[in-house]
């Protein structure tokens, strides 16, 4: 039997549909009802996502290319900064910023699903749009939690590795794998950095599109989202470790990787949320309806 919860009336009565970029309706407190999934929705999401991704190529690259140069833009101030111990935690911590990042793929499945048009002023007027509106706020969430990670990580790079300066990245990797502080830096610093992931995991995977495709109010959907992940914790964290690794691994080669690999799994996510949300009434077909 599936699983369902709800914080408001049976069936999420109470929540409105909304249009993406009506900025001036009262945000609903209902929370949304959550169903559980399987490892086999895992599968079909991302044969979604890859399927989407083809129907509209164009509209990925731009959004991943403007993911991959914001972190080859970070790696170079890090350097420019003389900041070249940080490259490997930023990095590392940079994927944590693709949920807010790829609320355009989400805008694009969204369009997709429903048949609208898609145009290049009506995607980027959405983005522009939700500024006004409650997804605005996880902007604020995710930063706190990504500058979090960067002064956890300048802090554990004090305890183990003292106030030393490092000339370079290279230097910097010698020191981190092949001395003992260095890598019980590593060992702390990843469990450290997989505890916050998992935070921002938990509030943002199911947020960010519901936040985006609905008027509920960011807390309500950050609630909906942490009890997505608790209704299905095995393949909802399952789809954590595949979203942060296949982000590590196309970041690997400069980043470039991410043109594919970032607007595949955003336009994953929007499917996955389809799947762990139940619809609104009004989205349900009526039999013998128009």
């Amino acid at each position: 039997m599936t699983k369902r919860y709800s914080g408001g009336d049976a069936g999420g009565q109470g929540a409105q549909p909304d249009r993406p970029g009506v900025a001036n309706m009262t945000p609903q407190p209902t929370i949304p009802v959550v169903r559980a999934i399987t490892i086999a929705d895992l599968k079909s999401v991302l044969a979604a996502g890859w399927s989407d991704f083809r129907r509209a190529p164009s509209f990925g690259l731009f959004f991943g290319g403007v993911y991959a140069a914001g972190g080859i833009a970070l790696l170079i101030a890090m350097v420019f900064l003389k900041s070249a111990y940080l490259a490997y935690p930023l990095a590392i911590g940079f994927p944590l910023l693709g949920p807010f990042i790829a609320v355009g793929l989400y805008e694009i499945s969204r369009r997709l699903e429903q048949g609208e048009p898609l145009t290049w002023s009506g995607v980027l007027g959405v983005i522009w749009q939700q500024r006004k509106r409650e997804l605005s706020w996880m902007t604020f969430v995710v930063l706190f939690v990504f500058m979090i990670w960067l002064y956890q990580v300048r802090l554990l790079l004090a305890l183990f590795l003292g106030f030393r300066a490092f000339s370079s990245l290279d230097t910097f990797m010698t020191m981190l794998f092949t001395t003992s502080d260095g890598l019980m830096f590593l060992i702390v610093g990843h469990i450290v950095g997989a505890v916050l992931a998992l935070v921002l995991f938990a509030l943002t995977v199911i947020s960010c599109p519901l936040l985006l495709d609905r008027n509920n109010d960011f807390i309500t959907a950050m609630i909906a989202s942490v009890r997505s992940v608790t209704t299905s914790p095995v393949p909802m964290l399952g789809w954590g470790i595949v979203v942060t690794l296949a982000l590590i691994l196309a970041a690997i080669p400069f980043f470039l990787g991410l043109l594919i690999v970032l607007p595949v799994l955003g336009h994953a996510t929007w499917h996955l949320y389809r799947r762990a949300i139940e619809p609104l009434p009004a989205e349900i077909p009526v039999a013998g309806g128009s």
